[in-house]
């Protein structure tokens, strides 16, 4: 008896919990974790810069494995979903070394979920002339991030020890799967398409400045990314205040996910994501220049609701500027991302171990974080210019 494929809806709706799961808790969890953490005197936040770059250094490590590993999308995207509520649940267990390898696996199990969910459901939506239902499905980074941020802040108000959080977080993560799994294996994997050549007989190659561009992004937003909830303990030493910066800056995440795709119909991709990366600059710098919980509030509103914004103008424009190879363009500025999100909590922790930066370290930090994202929007607002000027002349 043939089995019933799923609907349109239910498709999305996967997605969108596959996502949750594995950037919700996977790979943000350690940041509404890290303040509770360090009240506890399990570490401080120079270790929790390594800790958090190790996360970062799997999802590179995982970005670029993926494709390698001898597994169809679907049975790809549950072992990584199971790796990651097993992982989490480790985290319970203290000590630095340990730490740094449950991180670093989660973050590569969870970069085999999000290569492994755009390829079986948003080629499957794809397949069914369902291509407006993305935004819902990347909806799930901003919703996870809020969920996850929304239970440590409840847990933290109620004085729940982290150990005892951790392993919570990894049941909310194995409860939240079981949907993705009733799905995923109803999908076929399609086999994958060979890589098409130039004239020259190599790959095409992304743009330069974008995949710079891109990169930056990644060093800028996860600083405040990865130290918002720290920030904000450092203004007022209370978890039912300090942990909502968390939930704030993924419900915004999410909304923007959704009203995304109706913006860049609107306007040029490159003046989206140009747009995006002068409002996600300020978002970094507020902090450090005005400690406070209205700047922090704000930062999470600007670096919540442009991340994703940015991820899919990028995407967009790269896809449409190699359309022959969309797949390894996107990989590399995947994997610029990656390095710069590497870069971001490593020069946090290097900064706070130089005992006369020690006070400033993060301040500082994060003012280079905003330095790099305002030259990268300049030069993307020019690109987006020479474009607009080139589409008149063409128009002419």
């Amino acid at each position: 008896m043939a089995t019933e494929r799923p609907s349109a809806f239910a498709l999305a709706a996967a997605g969108l919990l596959s996502l949750a799961v594995a950037m919700g808790i996977g790979r943000f969890s350690f940041t509404p974790m890290l303040p509770l953490m360090i009240r506890e005197g399990q570490l401080d936040v120079a270790v929790g810069g390594w800790i958090a770059a190790a996360n970062y250094a799997g999802y590179l490590a995982g970005a670029l494995t993926a494709a390698r590993v001898p597994l169809g999308a679907p049975r790809l995207g549950i072992v990584a979903l199971v790796a990651t509520a097993v992982l989490t649940a480790l985290m319970a267990w203290p000590g630095f070394v340990p730490w740094m390898l449950w991180r670093f696996f989660a973050g590569v199990a969870s970069a085999w979920v999000f290569v492994a969910t755009a390829v079986w459901c948003l080629g499957a939506l794809a397949a069914r002339g369902e291509h407006h239902r993305g935004g819902f499905v990347y909806a799930g980074v901003g919703a996870g991030i809020a969920l996850a941020g929304l239970y440590c802040w409840a847990a933290g108000a109620l004085r729940v020890a982290a150990a005892s959080l951790w392993v919570q977080l990894a049941v909310l993560a194995a409860v939240l799967m079981l949907p993705v799994v009733t799905i995923a294996t109803r999908i076929d994997s399609p086999a994958p398409a060979p890589r098409p050549k130039d004239v020259a007989g190599a790959p095409p190659r992304a743009p330069a400045g974008l995949v710079w561009c891109y990169g930056a992004m990644g060093f800028g937003y996860i600083l405040p990314a990865t130290f918002l909830p720290v920030l904000a303990r450092n203004v007022i030493d209370d978890p039912l205040w300090f942990g909502l910066a968390w939930p704030v800056f993924g419900a915004t995440a999410a909304l923007s996910a959704v009203v995304a795709p109706s913006w860049m119909r609107r306007a040029s991709r490159l003046a989206v994501w140009s747009r995006c990366q002068w409002a996600m600059g300020v978002g970094a710098l507020l902090p450090s220049l005005w400690p406070g919980a209205a700047s922090i509030a704000l930062s999470a509103l600007l670096v919540g609701g442009t991340f994703m914004i940015i991820t899919l103008a990028g995407v967009q424009e790269i896809r449409a500027r190699v359309p022959d190879a969309p797949t390894a363009a996107v990989g590399r500025m995947t994997a610029a991302f990656a390095w710069g999100q590497i870069a971001g909590p490593v020069a946090s922790a290097l900064l706070l171990h130089i005992p006369a930066l020690r006070e400033r370290g993060l301040e500082l930090a994060l003012q280079a974080a905003a330095g790099v994202l305002f030259a990268s929007a300049w030069w993307l607002q020019r690109e987006a210019a020479s474009h607009s000027t080139k589409e008149m002349s063409h128009a002419r």
